[in-house]
């Protein structure tokens, strides 16, 4: 029988390096990271953002990575994330295909995110698609699950409610839907239900997820999202990252620990471990961060539990 295909979407070099405080992490470390996930088979990765220095000063240099990335991997599916127009132009300028934008599915992490109403992130959205429509734009949605502000109850608990928010969205043209937990508090039933929601109300739009491991559940939750047909996961490399509303919260699912539990489990990423867990443990031995959410020993080739 055939192995079933899971995409491991990276998204350390974005949004693992945006989260470190202190020194600027060098260029070359970064493109040698990313060279490092290519070795590993990683074949999809979001490497960094189009934003200003100001906001997220570890991502200034993401010119000179995107003119390394694209001419040494032309093949690679890589996307960028951009979160308005000025973003996008810079993007395109540079010949980058795919690119990420992001909005909140709570109004008021919206404002406090990306400082916007939901009004304004729809416009630009529309504006980015018309403006490109020979870039792919993926439609980030935070707080699908739940919000630092509002809890996750009510029309957290409402998958109907969350795909007439999309609706004009895809009435916009979109084609890919990343359903982020971006807080790390959703559970494997509501994970399900919102899948299922989906593929229910637009069947021909490309679902991923982007996990938190918060609570413990960043597995299970893929699992769940799997098992209801989704093939594309966002991961980071050793976990690098975290919600600045959660502190001391663990971050990203680790990209090593899904690997392993897919590989262990029957599926096929492409990935080989040894060389994903050799990746990771490099970049914890020169990189600083959040890496709360690494459940592998950074010091064994045999996985284990702290």
């Amino acid at each position: 029988m055939e192995k079933k295909q899971i995409n491991i979407i990276e998204v350390g070099p974005r949004d693992g390096f945006q989260s470190v405080k202190g020194d600027f992490i060098p260029t070359e470390l970064k493109k040698e990271m990313i060279d490092l996930l290519v070795d590993a088979g990683v074949k999809h990765i979001e490497y960094t953002s189009f934003v200003s220095p100001k906001a997220i000063p570890q991502l200034a240099d993401a010119a000179e990575v995107s003119e390394y990335v694209l001419s040494k991997y032309p093949d690679l599916d890589l996307m960028v994330l951009v979160p308005n127009m000025r973003g996008a132009t810079n993007a395109h300028n540079l010949g980058v295909k795919k690119v990420c934008n992001v909005v909140s599915y709570s109004a008021s992490h919206n404002k406090a995110n990306i400082n916007r109403t939901h009004e304004e992130s729809l416009n630009a959205y529309r504006e980015m698609v018309e403006a490109y429509p020979d870039m792919e734009c993926v439609l980030d949605l935070a707080t699908t699950f739940g919000c630092p502000f509002e809890g996750k109850g009510g029309k957290y608990q409402d998958p109907d409610a969350i795909m007439e928010f999309l609706r004009p969205y895809k009435e916009a043209g979109m084609k890919t839907v990343n359903y982020c937990d971006t807080i790390g508090v959703a559970d494997p039933e509501q994970v399900k239900k919102v899948i299922r929601a989906s593929q229910e109300a637009y069947p021909d739009v490309h679902i991923q997820v982007h996990l938190h491991d918060t609570r413990g559940l960043g597995m299970v939750n893929a699992m769940a999202a799997i098992e209801c047909g989704v093939t594309d996961v966002q991961t980071a490399l050793a976990g690098l990252g975290g919600c600045p509303f959660a502190p001391g919260a663990s971050g990203n699912l680790s990209t090593e620990d899904t690997v392993w539990m897919l590989n262990e489990s029957g599926y096929e990423t492409g990935i080989n471990f040894s060389k994903v867990l050799a990746a990771a443990k490099y970049q914890v031995s020169k990189i600083p961060g959040n890496y709360s959410g690494h459940h592998i020993t950074i010091d064994k080739e045999t996985p284990c539990c702290f």
